[in-house]
């Protein structure tokens, strides 16, 4: 069976600056996004498809998607403000495109397999791939219902020691069926775990043993169909508001409210990283230097 990475690269780091997907953090000038692409094909995905917006398709395409192109096959598709439904008119106050839900619907025509998506630059760890790429190849259960995947990572495991982070912590029952995301906002670690900041500004305390999500999703093209009734619901409700967001973890919860699909939580002890703050940079290449130096990657990918 086909697998798809989905890559949603079309956002630029408005906190680190710059164009953090291709930004260096390997020995040999390698960006986060070398790694999760060796990761994902180490693990048998065989495509990838790069989420992109059309105004930064050609540096993209001649810094990125040209190195990979004899490796795995490559496609890209574009986040455009304006892929609404036909009946659907952009309010003139509308700057950005439409959220995460929006960047995983625009590759609609571009992906007809059991798909991971990921974020450009996240590092999530080559046994997450693994667990995802086994996941999406199991028999389609016996119901009418979907069947997706969540991997979940542990609080702790995703902090940055430079300032404040959002992460999405999971609710799930005994069988890691996920139950809900809330979204924490001013997260940082503490002496005995990490904590959040309230709607009030009050300081909330967490263990770090929490499931969160790191936007490393399995579906099958079955979501697609479920996107586009979301989206119409998402814009008769919140169309008008500027800033209004379409998340994936709201479209979740919505097919399993409504009993078409069910999210399993794949758990990962990988250590995920990530550049949200310049400071965070030396952190990022000094582990994949031990990782390098573990043979877990070659020194030249």
């Amino acid at each position: 069976m086909k697998l798809t990475l989905t890559i949603l690269a079309a956002g630029m780091g408005s906190r680190y600056g710059g164009l953090k997907q291709i930004d260096p953090v390997g020995p040999h000038g390698e960006a986060i996004l070398d790694y999760s692409i060796y990761d994902a094909k180490q693990a048998g995905f065989e495509r990838v498809v790069f989420v992109i917006r059309s105004d930064i398709e050609d540096a993209f395409r001649s810094t990125v998607g040209q190195r990979f192109e004899q490796q795995i096959d490559v496609d890209y598709a574009f986040q455009r403000l304006d892929d609404v439904p036909d009946h659907w008119s952009v309010p003139p106050e509308r700057q950005k495109p439409w959220g995460t839900a929006h960047a995983v619907r625009a590759a609609r025509d571009a992906v007809d397999t059991p798909f991971a998506v990921i974020n450009a630059d996240d590092f999530y760890g080559r046994s997450s791939y693994q667990q995802l790429a086994k996941f999406l190849r199991q028999p389609a259960a016996g119901d009418s219902r979907a069947a997706y995947a969540l991997v979940g990572f542990v609080l702790r495991n995703t902090l940055s020691d430079h300032g404040h982070v959002s992460r999405g912590i999971c609710t799930v029952d005994e069988a890691m069926h996920l139950r809900g995301v809330v979204e924490r906002t001013h997260i940082v670690p503490t002496a005995t775990g990490a904590a959040y900041e309230d709607e009030q500004g009050q300081s909330r305390p967490l263990t770090g043993d929490e499931w969160v999500s790191m936007n490393m999703w399995g579906f099958t093209p079955a979501f697609f169909a479920q996107l586009d009734e979301q989206f119409e619901r998402f814009l008769a409700e919140q169309g008008q508001q500027p800033k209004a967001e379409f998340y994936i973890p709201a479209v979740v919860d919505q097919v399993q409210a409504t009993g078409s699909a069910t999210v399993e939580v794949l758990p990962s002890d990988a250590r995920w990283f990530g550049v949200t703050y310049r400071e965070d940079k030396p952190h990022v290449e000094t582990a994949i230097r031990e990782m390098v130096n573990a043979g877990v990657y070659p020194s030249l990918l």
